[in-house]
């Protein structure tokens, strides 16, 4: 077994939720000396804008990375954890997608959830890049 020393723990969070849901764990963490990141999860989508900053924050950290990811995140620190520098990948209740596996597919196993007729994909005022959507919860379905 490979044990790396002194990684910087980078925590990336899951749909309907921001940073902030890691802050008890980032300060138990960080308590404990360790070097941790709570970067925003853009929420724009798997490869295209999500995956895509992560690895962004990876790139900025010398030295060894361990990922953590919660519920969607998992599916992020998959898509991003190829980087040379990422030493390990944790899923907190994560996604866990297949090289090539989408998680329409993943979650279309299971009875949809109570939320789903309330989101609504909302277009971002300049089109977004690639098209990209803000998701709204609506107080009722549409």
């Amino acid at each position: 077994m490979l044990l790396v020393a002194d990684p910087t723990i980078i925590l990336v969070h899951g749909a309907f939720a921001d940073a902030s849901s890691w802050s008890r764990l980032y300060a138990g963490l960080a308590g404990d000396g360790l070097r941790i990141k709570a970067p925003p999860n853009p929420l724009r989508g798997v490869t295209v804008e999500d995956a895509e900053y992560t690895r962004c924050v990876i790139e900025q950290v010398e030295g060894p990375v361990l990922l953590v990811g919660h519920s969607y995140g998992g599916a992020v620190i998959t898509a991003s954890g190829v980087a040379d520098n990422v030493v390990g990948v944790v899923y907190v209740a994560g996604m866990a997608p297949d090289e090539g596996e989408v998680i329409v597919e993943i979650q279309s196993r299971f009875p949809a959830a109570v939320v789903g007729p309330y989101i609504k994909p909302s277009p971002l005022p300049d089109g977004g890049r690639c098209g990209a959507a803000d998701v709204a919860v609506l107080l009722g379905p549409g």
